[in-house]
């Protein structure tokens, strides 16, 4: 098993605060039911990935980047004062189709399904 490492912790806190933010204190309607999936830090701290989904799927994950981009500078600033990091990592934005691939894979088993169903 692998052990938890600081920059597992790390983005652990990122999401806690992200998550936070996104629901007390970014009012920008294009992040409206943003949810943030995950976040993966790199070892050396420098750099985070955060992954995100929007309740409307992929065809407001372009409105949800843009609205990441516009509150960036806030969100970075925050992240820094709350988690009082030495050096806060470069963050960027990354839409999370795994909620999509699911829900592909579960539309595809229920059409075997039916098919399955109407031949006995």
């Amino acid at each position: 098993m692998r052990p938890y490492t600081r920059s597992d912790r790390v983005g652990e806190l990122i999401k806690e605060t992200m998550a936070e933010l996104l629901q007390k204190q970014i009012s920008d309607p294009r992040l409206a039911g943003v949810t943030i999936t995950g976040v993966k830090v790199s070892r050396d701290l420098r750099n985070a990935k955060i992954y995100f989904a929007t309740p409307q799927g992929a065809d407001t994950s372009q409105a949800a980047s843009d609205g990441f981009a516009r509150a960036y500078g806030f969100v970075k600033r925050e992240l820094a004062q709350r988690l009082g990091l030495r050096y806060m990592p470069d963050l960027k934005f990354f839409y999370d189709t795994t909620i999509d691939y699911s829900a592909r894979i579960e539309q595809l088993l229920k059409a075997v399904k039916r098919n399955d169903a109407n031949h006995h």
